[in-house]
């Protein structure tokens, strides 16, 4: 192969390997989980805090800690994730941190995302979730909060409950749990929404609404 031939053709295959990386897309989410290593870089967490995985409803709740004085609390919710992104990320939002107690709040973008997803299918999504937490901390009490009922999301409500007694039936047959019904507790009597505990977007809350789940979590959560 002459001289001008062998830089052609490592010049094509440089060109190749750019094109490759161009096309190379991050995983979903990739820049949060890269955001909270980051905050970790600077300052780690207290082990033996209250652990806050899951979606929106957890990320938009910025001033958490106000909310639980007492305890010390790691919010890694990220937005729009489902419950199979929280299990792709739990290497990094879950096993570091060794808390006392872990809370998820998840699955209902897990039913937006898509027309085939069931009940059934959050409920295997959870539980993989669940046993590969067990397999790191088969002591460390796990709850779920409930589904919301989101009124931008009202089409999804039967479902919504269909996950949410799933899972707490679930739940029910493991040790070192709780189930949070946040779902009923966001109704008015007559079963309509509360509709001032909503943002804009009638779809994540503002502190009405997460004053509703702060009286609920105080009394499960661990000291």
């Amino acid at each position: 192969m002459s001289i001008l031939k062998k830089a052609r053709y490592f010049f094509t295959i440089i060109c190749m390997g750019s094109s490759l990386m161009a096309g190379a897309q991050a995983p979903p989410f990739y820049n949060d989980i890269q955001a909270f290593k980051q905050q970790d870089s600077v300052q780690m967490p207290p082990q033996k805090s209250i652990l806050l995985i899951g979606s929106s409803s957890f990320t938009l709740w910025k001033d958490v800690q106000q909310y639980f004085p007492a305890y010390k609390i790691i919010n890694r919710g990220f937005g729009g994730s489902t419950l199979p992104d929280v299990t792709r990320y739990a290497n990094d939002i879950i096993l570091p941190y060794k808390p006392r107690q872990i809370i998820i709040y998840c699955g209902e973008n897990d039913l937006a995302a898509s027309d085939t997803v069931s009940a059934a299918t959050v409920l295997n999504r959870f539980t993989q979730l669940f046993f590969l937490i067990r397999q790191w901390y088969p002591k460390v009490p796990v709850a779920f909060i409930s589904l919301k009922p989101s009124p931008s999301r009202k089409h999804l409500w039967p479902k919504m409950q269909a996950v949410n007694q799933a899972v707490q039936d679930f739940l029910a047959t493991q040790k070192r749990t709780d189930f949070i019904d946040v779902y009923h507790a966001m109704l008015h009597q007559d079963g309509t929404i509360m509709q001032d505990i909503f943002i804009n977007d009638q779809l994540h809350m503002n502190a009405k609404g997460y004053a509703i789940w702060q009286k609920l979590m105080l009394p499960i959560l661990k000291k």
